[in-house]
């Protein structure tokens, strides 16, 4: 009997932590084009679907990824997304791709996460310093410079950057494992937010002097608004 209770506590674990699954679903179809208009969609992981019968070519393209970002900012990158956002037929396909541009001597992607999603990156023009530091208590650091055709892999949820340390521009692709990754940049996150963490918090977490805290503060929250 207790072999019985044992077998069946098992099995409704088992199925538990298949419902539970992070992941993004597979597609009982062909293809579930995301739409705005909920008139006639099915409501599908946080996208209403097209009837396929109506679904174009245009649903699935997406162009200028041949297109240099502007890096002209503080950190001297620009990320370009092709998501679900942009291309409405990788709804339920569990894929997306990013062009990222980096400006020469310096141009950096900041220490970020992307929560729902493993990145493979290759890079196409330049020489980047990458990196992933893995989570607590060994927090250690993965990193390898990069040369065009090299590929380097960030696991899910791991903090990790580029950092261009060519005299060029540099430019890499990445491709994530979900259709909408999403991305928490660190920084932005910690001292950027809205409304603003305690600088009580920030300063005994980050061992800092309070006006530095809010120092920090005030230039990230600027940046995010």
């Amino acid at each position: 009997m207790k072999g019985v209770q044992f077998l069946v506590a098992f099995v409704l674990l088992a199925l538990a932590s298949k419902l539970v699954s992070a992941s993004d679903p597979s597609p009982l179809q062909d293809f579930c084009v995301a739409i705005n208009d909920t008139k006639d969609g099915v409501f599908v992981n946080g996208k209403f679907c097209k009837d396929p019968k109506l679904a174009t070519a245009e649903d699935f393209f997406l162009p200028g990824l041949n297109i240099p970002g502007n890096t002209s900012n503080q950190v001297g990158s620009m990320v370009t997304p092709a998501n679900v956002q942009q291309i409405p037929g990788l709804n339920t396909l569990g894929i997306s791709l990013v062009r990222i541009d980096y400006a020469a001597y310096g141009g950096l992607n900041p220490p970020h996460t992307h929560p729902r999603a493993t990145e493979i990156l290759v890079v196409v023009e330049g020489t980047l310093s990458v990196g992933f530091v893995t989570s607590n208590m060994d927090n250690r650091l993965f990193t390898k410079v990069l040369y065009p055709g090299d590929v380097f892999v960030f696991p899910e949820g791991m903090i990790h950057f580029q950092f261009n340390i060519g005299s060029t521009n540099a430019v890499a692709f990445a491709a994530l494992s979900s259709q909408n990754p999403g991305v928490i940049t660190i920084a932005n996150a910690v001292f950027g937010s809205d409304p603003a963490i305690n600088p009580d918090v920030l300063a005994k977490a980050f061992q800092l002097d309070q006006n530095i805290v809010k120092q920090l503060q005030s230039r990230f929250w600027w940046d995010n608004n």
